[in-house]
């Protein structure tokens, strides 16, 4: 029996009938997706935090087809960030639908539909994000505006002896100073918890940390702080001669993507007219192959 899903059930009535039917829809279509966000924190954390949307995961291969689904359905629909989010919306709510993150490099794949983990919400039940994806998700957000430190510390509070640690050093690979370093501060914020964390996790990140240590300097001069937070370091990328981490062949994100990002966040309306989604989707289907 899936775990019921709690500190949800005085959700304002629009609200969840509008989740409801929309989720619905999606389940009768067969698209693959996971619940994640404040709910997915919840059912891990048993914190309930609640707000205006509801965040789901799809395959990039499935994201136009979801926000086609949606939209047949009577919700209208947006590509917020054409490199990773698009919403469909209701009044003031609205569902957030996320194929990768923000800095692109948390893109959605097949692996994150395994296990299958369920849950029982809003009456429905619906699989749940893995706690090492949201993990994973989630650590490098550290923006002036928003850090999900706080989230991973909870996350590992109540998770921590249970976590496929091997699959989320994996997912971290070249990005592993920013998994030490949550783990550090975990140990700092409950010092009667480090035992969450596995001996041998913390000594292989160490030894990463001494090799690191003993070669020498990077011959390219790259910023990867624009992968923690997209304005902090801005002044590197378009000042200062840094490449910027988020691009190809550093990252995963085009120099446009970059621009519609920041134009967003800061309020510059763009100029040119949004691409149709078939002209989007042949750039990012790319990645199914990568």
């Amino acid at each position: 029996m899936p775990t019921r899903i709690v500190g949800y059930e005085g959700i304002d009535p629009d609200t969840c009938t509008f989740y409801r039917r929309a989720l619905t829809t999606l389940l009768e279509s067969g698209v693959a997706f996971l619940v994640g966000g404040a709910y997915g924190m919840a059912y891990y954390t048993g914190i309930a935090r609640h707000t205006k949307d509801l965040d789901i995961f799809v395959l990039p291969q499935d994201f136009e087809r979801v926000l086609d689904l949606l939209s047949a359905a009577g919700y209208p629909t947006e590509i917020t960030f054409p490199s990773w989010l698009g919403k469909a919306l209701q009044g003031t709510d609205n569902i957030d639908v996320i194929f990768s993150s923000g800095n692109g490099i948390a893109r959605v794949d097949e692996t994150w539909f395994a296990p299958v983990i369920e849950a029982e919400l809003l009456d429905m039940t619906l699989r749940i994000c893995p706690a090492e994806e949201i993990i994973w998700s989630k650590a490098t957000i550290m923006g002036r505006e928003r850090y999900d430190g706080a989230d991973i510390a909870h996350l590992l509070h109540a998770c921590g002896a249970h976590l496929d640690w091997g699959r989320l050093l994996k997912r971290f690979d070249s990005h592993w100073e920013v998994l030490l370093s949550h783990l550090i501060l975990f140990g700092y914020s409950y010092p009667t918890e480090r035992f969450q964390i596995p001996d041998w996790v913390m000594q292989q990140l160490l030894d990463s940390l001494r090799l690191e240590m003993a070669r020498p300097p990077r011959p390219e001069r790259i910023c990867r702080g624009t992968l923690l937070s997209w304005d902090q370091y801005r002044v590197d990328v378009e000042q200062r001669g840094y490449h910027d981490a988020r691009l190809v062949p550093w990252g995963l994100m085009t120099a446009s993507d970059i621009e519609h990002f920041t134009a967003v966040l800061t309020g510059v309306k763009r100029t040119r007219p949004r691409p149709p989604l078939s002209r989007l989707f042949r750039r990012l289907r790319w990645s199914r192959h990568a």
